[in-house]
């Protein structure tokens, strides 16, 4: 006979683990940038300058990391690998920098994995940032937006602006209104990720994670969408005209790191 040990006890609440901080980061860096030439014609594309802002995109989307609490960057490298490299070398940078060269294009997917194994953390996450573009926003609250919904790969998603003017019509094809550049219906992959530890093993050796993997996430709803706030500045830095629109964007003051 055994004693009556009483009602059986609650165990405590746990609370689930908090985010992990993101404190590291992958920069796409590798690519020829032909559609900006003659600027890339001898530096790669990161490193060019956006006119009157006196910093390459490089440097500007590296100021943006550290200040969101990243702390290491691995910059994937390919066009003009040691151009880029002697500015790092010159530089005064904000943290810390490592750079890894592709011996031969990996593509975009490819470019990560190999990145992604010089992580200082390979077992924590990591933000991931195309080398061409200019924002600013809160990361922080996109690294929480991807914790909250378990996901093992998040993009961050814009909406540009439409670069031809639009006309607005009735149903009888009456010409109502004439808009200018409005804005896109549709959301776009801005070129911004956080990514779980996992997701490194899940990329090509070589080709496009956005024909592979992301499709495979989709699957299994683990892959998040996190919409830009409403007015945060972004441009991918493509062509000769985005650099002629952005020196004028970021001179009314669009752009700027707040105060």
């Amino acid at each position: 006979m055994t004693a009556d040990s009483g009602p059986t006890a609650t165990p405590p609440h746990v609370p689930a683990p908090g985010p992990v901080p993101v404190t590291q980061a992958v920069i796409l860096a590798g690519g020829q940038g032909s559609r900006l030439r003659p600027y890339t014609d001898d530096r790669p594309k990161p490193l060019v300058e956006i006119p009157g802002t006196g910093t390459p995109i490089l440097g500007h989307q590296l100021a943006w990391l550290a200040a969101e609490g990243v702390t290491d960057v691995v910059i994937s490298c390919g066009h003009l690998a040691d151009v880029l490299e002697d500015w790092l070398d010159k530089a005064d940078l904000p943290l810390r920098v490592r750079t890894v060269v592709e011996a031969e294009p990996l593509g975009r997917g490819g470019g990560l994995k190999y990145a992604a194994k010089a992580l200082p953390r390979p077992d924590e996450p990591w933000y991931a940032t195309n080398g061409d573009i200019w924002t600013r926003f809160s990361l922080r609250d996109m690294a929480a937006f991807h914790h909250e919904r378990d996901a093992v790969a998040t993009l961050a998603l814009a909406r540009p602006r439409i670069p031809w003017g639009a006309v607005e019509t009735d149903q009888f094809g009456n010409v109502l209104d004439f808009i200018e550049a409005p804005p896109s219906p549709f959301l776009i992959n801005a070129g911004l990720y956080v990514f779980s530890p996992e997701f490194a093993e899940l990329l090509p050796d070589v080709g496009d994670h956005e024909r592979t993997t992301f499709p495979q996430l989709a699957r299994g709803k683990r892959l998040a969408g996190y919409q830009l706030p409403q007015g945060v500045y972004w441009r991918a830095i493509d062509t000769a005209k985005d650099l002629t629109e952005a020196a004028k964007e970021l001179a009314s003051g669009a752009g700027r790191a707040p105060r």
